[in-house]
């Protein structure tokens, strides 16, 4: 895994919020490929990885829906308001960014906001912590990908793969998922395709 906040100073707000941008771009430009970024703290249930993405990417024009066991945590909604100012909506279509802490209960992809022919970046970027980039791996291809990649990641809905193939049904539409385990993030953006297990 490669960490590229290494000989990232004690703490530089700046340079960590571009450092976990920079990340999650290079991860969005190589589908399924693990990238480590240094986390922050922050309240349960956030991952760290996944509080120090929401610090760099969202801002009080960024509206946040949380699942219901981040809704069900107030001092993470706290630290929201008080880091990013972000407004945090009830309806996950109405979400630039949502939150979800337990991937075993990842909504519908057809919740949520899936863009317009015309702005397809008008849709909601899905992070979603796991327990870990293991377990039964599927094979990744589309653009990024020099010819097959292999991604696993834990826990899952047993309809996983399904999902995915009907969001890729709807590109340029869609929604870009986010994995966090950890300090660990990985992207499935709307463009890849995958192989039946």
């Amino acid at each position: 895994m490669l960490d590229i906040t290494a000989n990232t100073p004690a703490f530089d707000p700046a340079y960590a919020s571009q450092a976990a941008f920079r990340a999650l771009m290079e991860c969005m430009a190589r589908p399924g490929e693990i990238r480590s970024l240094k986390g922050i703290d922050a309240p349960a249930p956030f991952a760290p990885a996944t509080a120090a993405l929401i610090k760099s990417l969202a801002d009080y024009e960024t509206p946040l829906w949380l699942d219901a066991t981040f809704a069900a945590a107030p001092k993470a909604a706290e630290w929201i308001r008080f880091h990013t100012g972000a407004p945090v909506v009830g309806s996950p279509a109405q979400a630039a960014f949502a939150l979800i802490a337990d991937a075993r209960t990842l909504p519908d992809f057809g919740l949520f906001a899936q863009g317009t022919s015309e702005y397809p970046d008008r849709s909601t970027t899905v992070m979603v912590q796991i327990d870990a980039f293991s377990g039964d791996a599927v094979t990744l291809k589309g653009p990024g990908i020099k010819a097959a990649h292999r991604f696993a990641a834990a826990p899952l809905p047993a309809d996983f793969d399904t999902r995915l193939q009907v969001n890729r049904a709807l590109f340029p539409r869609g929604i870009d998922l986010v994995f966090i385990a950890g300090n660990g993030i990985a992207a499935l953006p709307r463009s890849i395709m995958i192989e039946e297990r």
